[in-house]
């Protein structure tokens, strides 16, 4: 484990940053609204080192390191610090982030605990498996960091309610990492459904991949146990997860396949499709009311994931939200159906019918909806101005809560009838069983 020396910060700075987050911290407690205007932050020159945001990156692998890459091209953060279970991956992180300031000042840690000790970092990047974003996001929440938490946010309905309190209590500003709501794209098609443009919205089809995507060469379910790698945490690796023998199919990029970190394509693609498909419906701060579920799961080795199946969300609306896994790339997305047309999306891909839906220009005077175009520069624009983002802790939370009660449903294999208000299942006491889930000792939320 290595530390560097503090940050080129000024002792002006950190007392200023250490300022905003305590008066931050005791007015949300207090249920005071707060609004800090950006100049307080120096965002008159955020270019200059004293005024970026400063951020540690927890979990710098694939899309952790994807979300650090995005961090380093805005000119309001700076990145200080990474954290990594995985030596290697921790030196290459720094090596980029020292490469990318000009010198080697970047801080590399084992233990996320570290880096959210120090109180000259104001936010933290969360690039983990699933199984640790609620560990994670609360201890930060609590020390007063700003999180930038990635998909699905959580692995249970009630630790994403954690979450969501925690967050909520301690003033703090979240921005969940599913970046299709910062894509003009989805934003506009959510706007024309929203709006009637297909008339009266009927069905959400959504499409995400079907069985496993494994990486990693010969690395697969059946791989037998092996001694762990040099410079790899094992046990800080599986942290609040059971414990289980190493075996490199398990970690890293297949971690999704495995259900004590994960739900496969369900929460790994789901929660982006499913939080686009809800926000279009208008229900992106509740969910659905029942669900129908029908899957194939894996009979053999380490993977128990889901690997085909069809969900059907019905919403008080009346609207039903269909996922089914298929190999059919050009089904990926998110397909809205009216009672005058359709309308399909994928980042900013939009098809419809009638096709002049899709260029239609939504007035001034509709239904407008939360317009982000960079999903890491708004976070940071947040930071500064204490507002709401564009994927906030309680949106982030319900979308992942689709992915959980879906998983649950298949699990079961049975309908289940859900209260998106009160978060519990009706009448069933086992499926409400699976709502949370024990850590291992000492992890808690």
């Amino acid at each position: 484990m290595k530390k560097c020396a503090a940050t080129s910060l000024s002792q002006t700075t950190v007392s200023r940053r250490s300022f905003l987050r305590t008066s931050a911290t005791a007015a949300a407690m207090a249920g005071i609204p707060t609004v800090i205007p950006a100049s307080a932050l120096g965002a008159d020159d955020k270019t200059a080192p004293s005024n970026r945001v400063t951020i540690g990156c927890i979990g710098v692998g694939g899309q952790g390191s994807s979300n650090m890459r995005a961090f380093l091209a805005q000119a309001g953060a700076q990145v200080v610090a990474v954290c990594d279970v995985d030596a290697g991956r921790c030196a290459a992180a720094k090596k980029i982030v020292d490469e990318h300031y000009g010198d080697t000042g970047c801080a590399t840690y084992t233990d996320f605990r570290e880096i959210i000790e120090r109180d000259d970092i104001d936010a933290v990047s969360i690039g983990t498996p699933d199984h640790w974003h609620s560990v994670i996001t609360v201890a930060a929440a609590r020390a007063g960091k700003d999180i930038y938490c990635e998909k699905p946010v959580s692995l249970t309905v009630a630790d994403g309610r954690a979450m969501v309190d925690t967050v909520k209590q301690y003033g703090r500003v979240l921005q969940t990492g599913t970046w299709r709501r910062s894509r003009e794209g989805c934003r506009r098609a959510c706007e024309l459904v929203r709006n009637g443009y297909i008339g009266e919205l009927q069905t959400i089809h959504i499409g995400v991949p079907k069985g496993f995507a494994i990486r990693g060469g010969e690395y697969g379910p059946n791989t037998p146990p092996q001694p762990v790698p040099e410079g790899f945490d094992y046990d800080l690796w599986l942290g609040p997860a059971p414990w289980a023998p190493y075996t490199p199919g398990r970690c890293h990029f297949n971690f999704r396949w495995i259900m004590d970190y994960s739900e496969g394509y369900i929460s790994d693609w789901g929660a982006h499709y499913y939080d686009i498909g809800q926000w279009g419906n208008g229900t992106d701060h509740s969910g659905p009311v029942a669900i129908e579920a029908t899957g194939v799961f894996p009979e053999e080795g380490i993977y128990d994931a889901p690997i085909d199946h069809r969900i059907e969300f019905t919403y008080a609306n009346g609207v039903k939200m269909i996922s089914t896994a298929t190999e059919d790339t050009s089904q990926w997305g998110m397909r809205f159906e009216g009672s005058e047309g359709w309308l399909y999306v994928e980042s900013d891909a939009i098809k419809a019918y009638p096709e002049k839906v899709a260029e239609a220009a939504v007035g001034p005077n509709e239904i407008r909806l939360y317009a982000s175009d960079n999903h890491h520069g708004n976070f940071l624009h947040c930071i500064k101005t204490r507002g709401q983002t564009a994927a906030s802790i309680e949106i982030g939370h319900r979308s992942a809560s689709v992915c959980h009660v879906g998983t649950i449903a298949l699990l079961l294999g049975r309908g289940l009838k859900w209260y998106p208000e009160l978060e519990r299942f009706e009448g069933d006491e086992e499926a409400n069983r699976v709502l949370s889930r024990s850590m291992r000792a000492p992890w808690s939320v």
